[in-house]
C-alpha cells in the first residue's frame, strides 16, 4: 500500500506489517525487527508466534496517541522477518523440552544423555544472537531506531549488544515478573531466564538495570541483585506496599525513572503485567503492573527528558482460545514506538 492511500482513520487494512503502515525501513524513524524463538522456555512454550499474532492484532488498532500526538507519522516500518529463525527455533525446541524433562525428573546437566542436546541449543542460540545482532546493526547505521519483537526473553541480546557497541553508556528499564539473573538456566547459557546475567556480563555499557514489578526470582538471583551496584530494584510487593501506605503511582513512577541515566532502553516481558493482560504468557504469576500503570511509568520516563534508544516486547504467547495477549502485545508495542519516537524528536 502506498503511503498517500493510506487512511489512518480508516479500516485496519492487513499488509504483514505491523499495525497496517505503509512505510518502509530505508525512510523510517523507527524500524521494528523480529525474532520468532522460544526454544528454551520452561514452562509453556508458543512465543515463538508471537510476532505474526501481534501484528494480526495491531491492526484493529486506532493511531491516535494523546501521549505522542502525530509521532508515528516520523515512521513505523517492518523489517522482513526471518522465518528461518522460527524454523530452527521450532527443531531446537524437541532438544530443549528433553533436556528440561530430564532435570525435572532428576538427572544431571552432565549425563550423557543430554550434554549434546545442551551444546546444539547453545550454538542454535549464538547463531540467533548473531543474526538479531546483524539485523539491528543494519538499521542502527542507517540512523534508525529499533525496537524488537520477541519471541522469548533470550531474543533482545543480539539488539542490546548492537547499541553497545554504539553507544558510551546506557540503563535499561525492565518490567518483568522475573529478575532474568541466572546463570546458564537448565544448561542453556543464553536461556530466557538469564538475559540480564547476560547483558550485565558481557554489555559493559550497560551502567544500571533498573528491574519493575519483578516477583518471582531465587535466592541466588536476589543476592546478585543485591550485591551488584548497577541493579536497582524495584520489587512488585514493594510498590503494592507504597500504594497501601499512601503513595501514588505517579510518585513511584518519579522514583524509578530517577534511578535510570539519560539514555535508557526498554525491555518489556508482558509478564511484568497482572495476568488478566497476558493469561496464556509462558510463566504467568500473580500480581504486576495494570496496563496503565505500566503505560504512565513509560510517559513518566519520556517526560523526564530521558531518551529510548531501542527496546523490546517479549513473552506474548498467542492462544487460540483468546487473543488478549496479542491485543495486550500490541497495544504495548505501540506505546513504545509512540514514546520512542517522541523521546527522540
Amino acid at each position: 500500500m502506498e503511503q498517500k492511500t493510506f487512511d489512518p482513520d480508516g479500516v485496519g487494512v492487513a499488509t504483514g506489517s505491523y499495525f497496517g503502515l505503509p512505510f518502509e525501513p530505508e525512510t523510517s524513524a523507527l524500524v521494528l525487527i523480529s525474532a520468532p524463538w522460544d526454544v528454551t522456555v520452561s514452562y509453556g512454550a508458543g512465543t515463538a508466534y508471537a510476532p505474526d499474532a501481534i501484528i494480526e492484532a495491531s491492526t484493529q488498532l486506532d493511531f491516535h496517541e494523546p501521549l505522542a500526538p502525530g509521532a508515528w507519522r516520523r515512521g513505523i516500518a517492518t523489517a522482513d522477518i526471518d522465518y528461518t529463525i522460527q524454523e530452527q527455533s521450532q527443531r531446537l525446541r524437541s532438544d530443549a523440552e528433553r533436556v528440561i524433562d530430564h532435570l525435572e525428573g532428576g538427572g544431571e546437566i552432565d549425563d550423557d544423555y543430554v550434554v549434546r542436546k545442551i551444546r546444539r541449543v547453545n550454538e542454535g542460540s549464538r547463531a540467533l544472537n548473531a543474526n538479531i545482532e546483524a539485523q539491528a546493526a543494519r538499521w542502527l547505521d542507517q540512523g534508525r531506531l529499533v525496537g524488537l519483537v520477541g519471541g522469548d526473553h533470550s531474543t533482545p541480546y543480539g539488539l542490546i549488544r548492537a547499541l553497545g557497541a554504539r553507544h558510551a553508556e546506557f540503563g535499561i528499564l525492565h518490567v518483568d515478573a522475573h529478575r532474568d539473573l541466572r546463570e546458564a538456566y537448565e544448561g542453556f547459557e543464553y536461556s530466557h531466564a538469564s538475559i540480564m546475567y547476560n547483558v550485565l556480563r558481557d554489555v559493559g555499557q550497560v551502567r544500571r538495570l533498573v528491574q519493575v514489578a519483578v516477583r518471582d526470582f531465587s535466592a541466588t538471583e536476589a543476592a546478585l541483585a543485591e550485591a551488584d551496584e548497577r541493579v536497582v530494584s524495584f520489587e512488585d510487593l514493594e510498590l503494592a506496599g507504597g500504594r497501601f501506605r499512601g503513595q501514588t503511582w505517579d510518585e513511584q513512577c518519579r522514583r524509578i525513572v530517577a534511578e535510570l541515566p539519560r539514555e535508557v532502553y526498554v525491555s518489556f516481558d508482558i509478564d511484568g503485567l497482572s495476568f488478566d493482560n497476558c493469561p496464556h504468557t509462558g510463566t504467568p504469576v500473580c500480581g504486576g503492573l495494570s496496563f496503565n500503570e505500566a503505560v504512565w511509568l513509560l510517559h513518566t520516563l519520556v517526560g523526564s527528558g530521558r531518551r529510548i534508544i531501542g527496546f523490546d516486547v517479549v513473552e506474548v504467547c498467542p492462544a487460540p482460545e483468546g487473543r488478549i495477549d496479542a491485543i495486550t502485545g500490541a497495544r504495548i508495542l505501540w506505546k513504545l514506538c509512540s514514546l520512542t519516537l517522541k523521546s527522540n524528536e
